[in-house]
């Protein structure tokens, strides 16, 4: 094999390689009754996605680590300030048990929503009737936070999960 031919097919099997270790997004859009259109994609598990992130999240709040799971949020004292306020509203029992739910098999991830920097994960919460719940982050600095600041994409990627409550928007599982 001549070294040209060679070289092209490693650079071959190397992009195959990275295309495969990519995370898929697959580019969506979703008219509102107001007329916007709002475009979005949806992110698999792996490099890209905040799953790991809510996962370490959820792990700490299910231990009741309060002060770790702050720590995981763009606005740390304010995400303290709520934690600490619902522990004390529920118990610290009732507070861990809540969290550690999504860990049930009953309960489970169903999608990752991605506008720019900004996710939206959808949980699909069978211990309560099957009901949708979401989950905001942003990458900041190359590592997801939870999104605690309002802004404008958060809000957009509210409109998304309506859509998805109301089965406008659906995921396989």
């Amino acid at each position: 094999m001549r070294p040209p031919e060679r070289a092209r097919r490693w650079a071959l099997a190397f992009g195959l390689l990275c295309a495969a270790a990519a995370p898929h997004a697959e580019e969506r859009t979703l008219q509102l009754a107001s007329g916007e259109v709002l475009r979005y994609r949806t992110v698999d598990a792996g490099p890209g996605s905040a799953r790991a992130t809510a996962e370490k999240l959820l792990r700490h709040l299910a231990a009741g680590e309060i002060e770790a799971a702050a720590q995981l949020s763009n606005a740390p004292q304010r995400r303290l300030e709520e934690l600490a306020a619902y522990r004390s509203r529920v118990g610290a029992e009732e507070f861990k048990r809540v969290f550690a739910q999504y860990f049930s098999r009953d309960n489970r991830l169903v999608g990752e929503i991605a506008i720019d920097a900004h996710r939206l994960l959808v949980w699909n919460l069978g211990d309560a009737g099957h009901r949708l719940a979401g989950q905001y982050y942003v990458e900041v600095g190359g590592r997801f936070l939870m999104d605690d600041v309002p802004n404008e994409t958060r809000l957009r990627l509210r409109r998304i999960l309506e859509a998805c409550r109301s089965g406008e928007i659906r995921f396989s599982e």
